[in-house]
């Protein structure tokens, strides 16, 4: 069974130039748990997990899987499955000796291969072609890769992005039982709403910054309840609100007041004989306080404090060789060839070039059709030869 290990970061910040894109960041992700790694677009997620997986230098701090940086590992493959954004194959090729590519490039015996493959559902697949494979199949595949060492830590990158119901359920129940084995699962979405069901805690960034770290409860306790009033007479109850000081607002179906004790506002209105139709008290949802944070809030620990956002902080996508195509792999996969070096880009679509020095130019994926085109990027590895 395999033993997973805790994911570490620890004051990562990266610099393009006089842009910041990753500021101070420190989280632990711990085994046994499925973590939610939340942000919304050019947030810097991509960007840290690139750090993380040793494809970007930060400009200070380090990002490690149990203290070990992924470069000083001595096999990554059976260590640390991972996966950035869309997964390109070639079209060519069938799902099986794709995945035997990589099998022979680690030492891997040809077994490994239908055993991730059964168990990600693509056994009865395994020998089609990936160019008549739907997205869903697709994004399986990519699972299937991350999977071929059996390691204890998962890295995925927006594994859910475009996925239909049925599929964003199955990969739901699926973390959860890569967790339950004990293995360390970091999943990234900009999302809440994908994640929330399968993730026992979450990690959530914006402009590059740390905002929140804690359980879903936690999160759900960040924006203080209001209270929603109304009257027949709506000026006079919203002349007496203000006379007290209350602040409010004029929703669908009543005032909000910013306070949380319902009684306080309907001893008010008693008192100032204003008739009451409606009086309850409103709880932020997980979605209105994740929102919430990623607007403004810093939030770690379970305290908040409002901060002003940075002014250098911007999108993943920025980088000094902004323009470039992104790196790809080289053809000797080791130790690289154990990421799935298929991010095209950061979070909004810009180019920037990896600085491992295992990586070499390369074209640029623009995601997953259902209907790769020829010219479709390989993994490292393969040859560009069709599979007759």
């Amino acid at each position: 069974m395999p033993t997973g290990v805790p994911i570490e970061f620890s004051g990562v910040t990266k610099r393009f130039g006089a842009v910041t894109a990753v500021a101070d960041l420190s989280f632990t992700v711990e085994p046994g748990r499925v973590t939610g790694f939340l942000g919304p677009n050019g947030a810097g997620k991509t960007t840290s997990l690139r750090m993380l997986l040793g494809l970007v230098r930060p400009t200070s701090g380090t990002a490690t899987f149990g203290g070990t940086p992924y470069r000083e590992l001595a096999n990554p493959l059976t260590t640390v499955g991972a996966a950035l954004e869309a997964a390109s194959f070639h079209p060519g090729r069938t799902a099986h000796n794709h995945l035997r590519v990589y099998a022979a490039a680690a030492g891997l015996p040809t077994s490994r291969v239908d055993e991730v493959l059964r168990r990600v559902g693509l056994a009865e697949y395994a020998g089609r072609r990936v160019g008549g494979y739907s997205l869903g199949m697709r994004q399986r595949l990519g699972l299937a890769y991350t999977l071929l060492g059996d390691p204890g830590v998962l890295v995925l990158d927006e594994p859910i992005n475009g996925l239909d119901p049925e599929g964003i359920k199955w990969i739901r129940l699926f973390l959860r039982e890569l967790a339950a084995e004990g293995r360390t699962v970091l999943v990234s979405s900009h999302l809440l709403s994908e994640v929330q069901q399968s993730v026992d805690e979450v990690v959530i960034i914006a402009k590059g910054r740390l905002v929140h770290r804690g359980t879903l409860a936690t999160l759900d306790t960040e924006v203080a309840p209001h209270v929603v009033v109304d009257s027949p007479d709506r000026a006079r109850l919203a002349e007496v609100l203000r006379d007290a000081g209350f602040e409010f607002s004029t929703g669908r179906t009543g005032l909000l007041v910013a306070e949380g004790d319902p009684g306080r506002i309907g001893h008010l209105a008693f008192a100032n004989g204003v008739e009451i139709s409606m009086l309850q008290r409103q709880k932020a949802g997980l979605e209105e306080s994740f929102l919430t944070l990623v607007d403004g809030g810093e939030v770690v620990g379970g305290s908040t404090e409002t901060t002003d956002a940075t002014p250098d902080a911007a999108p993943d996508a920025t980088s000094e060789n902004a323009g470039d195509p992104q790196a790809a792999p080289a053809a000797e996969p080791e130790p690289a060839a154990s990421v799935a070096l298929d991010d095209p880009a950061d979070e909004n679509g810009g180019g920037g070039r990896h600085e491992a020095p295992e990586a070499t130019d390369g074209p640029v994926s623009d995601g997953l059709p259902e209907t790769p085109p020829e010219t479709e990027p390989r993994h490292a590895g393969e040859s560009g030869e069709d599979e007759r």
